[in-house]
């Protein structure tokens, strides 16, 4: 086990929600961090900050040094022409291991998605699947993380919510009774890091799960706590619909694919794993 003082730890996706969220763990824990980011955000006092719009590898390498372990946080839910799945979400993967091997980085933690497996027919559930086999074959120490709804201040599905709350309404796409297994994004910080510092998850695809599994109809309920808010239910079919023909669609169609699949996973397999109490949903919200 490497102590945390001792730590070089390189990290994609610096400026997204869980990069943010890792890179503050990290840093109180004393490891020295390299984010690496599209777009300039604020680092700290020392951390070396790599801003590169294009992912130009000798260009990242050449600031990497003596690193650990890579996190690799980038990855798209949803695509447009510019940025497909497969340009995002396989084909940066390909260059995040190009990277590793050049710089001679050998762990690399990857965020997959709860659900990806070798029967999915999504595309982005495929994308997920491709970019895993492509770590799993690269010869690195890999941990991939197969997530569920990660959830804290400013989390995607949070703001979604929000939004919707400011229009006066929350809408639930269909029946509202598909399951999901939120995780507080601290808490996937925190298995983020023993991914990198014990030997137990080396080389496991792990399934990255909250200690509780609700409707989304009741976690709707429990965000919006004690406000009158109005809730209406959307035909599922109309809701498909909306999503493939109005970009201002509160879901879009891989949204939808990922709610109604329905997708738990096991829970204490993880708990297990780790040294800690995860949050509730209640602790959360």
């Amino acid at each position: 086990m490497i102590k945390s003082k001792e730590l070089r730890i390189a990290v994609t996706g610096a400026n997204g929600f869980v990069g943010k969220n890792t890179r503050n763990l990290l840093h109180k824990k004393g490891v020295m961090l390299f984010g690496i980011s599209r777009k300039n955000f604020l680092n700290y006092k020392y951390e070396s900050k790599i801003i590169s719009p294009d992912f130009n590898i000798n260009y990242i390498s050449s600031k990497l040094k003596n690193c650990d372990a890579l996190i690799h946080l980038i990855g798209t839910g949803r695509q447009t022409i510019a940025s497909t799945y497969e340009s995002v979400n396989v084909e940066l993967t390909q260059k995040v291991l190009q990277l590793c091997k050049k710089t001679k980085i050998k762990k690399i933690v990857y965020i997959s998605g709860l659900g990806v497996s070798n029967n999915s027919v999504s595309s982005y559930f495929i994308s997920k699947y491709k970019a895993e086999n492509e770590i799993i074959n690269s010869g690195l120490d890999y941990t991939i993380l197969r997530a569920s709804y990660i959830i804290g201040k400013n989390d995607p599905l949070t703001k979604n919510l929000n939004g919707q709350i400011k229009s006066g309404k929350i809408i639930i796409p269909g029946s509202g009774k598909y399951h999901l297994q939120p995780i507080f994004v601290n808490d996937v910080a925190k298995v983020i890091y023993n991914s990198v510092t014990s030997k137990k998850f080396s080389n496991k695809i792990i399934e990255l799960v909250g200690p509780e599994t609700v409707t989304f109809k009741e976690f709707v309920n429990l965000f919006k706590g004690k406000t009158k808010l109005k809730i209406e239910n959307m035909d599922l079919e109309y809701a498909y619909y909306n999503a493939l023909h109005n970009q201002a669609s509160r879901y879009g169609v891989d949204d939808l694919n990922i709610m109604i699949g329905n997708f738990v996973g096991n829970h204490n397999k993880l708990k297990k794993l780790c040294d800690f109490k995860f949050k509730k949903i209640r602790e959360i919200l």
